[in-house]
């Protein structure tokens, strides 16, 4: 038993990195939400510190994460995903999968809003590809402004500079595959057949 202990204990530290990583956020950031030191998170993230309820507590809060899902607790037996919304830039994201590394899933909805939003494209290392669930999604990729209707979807390298938005004042819902560079959401076909 103290095995398991020391093995869910020792993956602490590593799994504090990624969600970290994944809101990008900055250690100090972090410590400002937690009233954790910055040397005190850095050294959790490393393993050099063993996490305590004291530490953990705020770090699920500040992530919007279970101590379940901190500490990679075995499941219980109810299948159902429990997504926990991140509010960031006026849109909503929900994360759909739930493993470090690799692409990552999730589903944004963006808000109806009175008049549409003022594009302000960003940059960052990775790959993304969309998919518009409903209403009609802006695209402003590098010199281009798109419009994506429900059905409709997108691929770009995320260096180029990008911004999402509603393309007029109706809610918007899409899908958004993301992978760090050089990872890309794509089919495989299947090898023709030798006749």
């Amino acid at each position: 038993m103290d095995d398991d202990l020391d093995r869910a204990l020792d993956a602490v530290g590593p799994r504090l990195r990624t969600l970290r990583q994944q809101r990008e956020t900055t250690l100090a950031d972090l410590s400002a939400a937690t009233g954790i030191s910055v040397s005190t998170l850095s050294r959790l993230e490393s393993g050099t510190r063993r996490p305590t309820l004291e530490l953990l507590l705020p770090l699920a809060k500040a992530f919007g994460v279970t101590l379940d899902e901190l500490v990679d607790a075995p499941p219980t037996g109810d299948p159902r995903v429990h997504l926990r919304p991140i509010n960031r830039h006026g849109m909503t994201l929900l994360p759909l999968t739930r493993r470090a590394g690799g692409i990552q899933a999730y589903k944004f909805v963006i808000q109806a809003s009175d008049r549409p939003a003022e594009p302000d494209p960003q940059t960052h290392e990775g790959y993304e590809w969309v998919y518009v669930l409903n209403g009609r999604l802006r695209l402003v990729l590098g010199d281009h402004d798109l419009v994506l209707s429900p059905g409709e979807a997108a691929e770009f390298d995320t260096r180029v500079p990008h911004w999402f938005g509603s393309a007029d004042t109706e809610p918007v819902e899409f899908l958004s595959l993301f992978g760090r560079q050089g990872e890309r959401a794509h089919l495989r076909a299947r090898p023709k057949r030798q006749e």
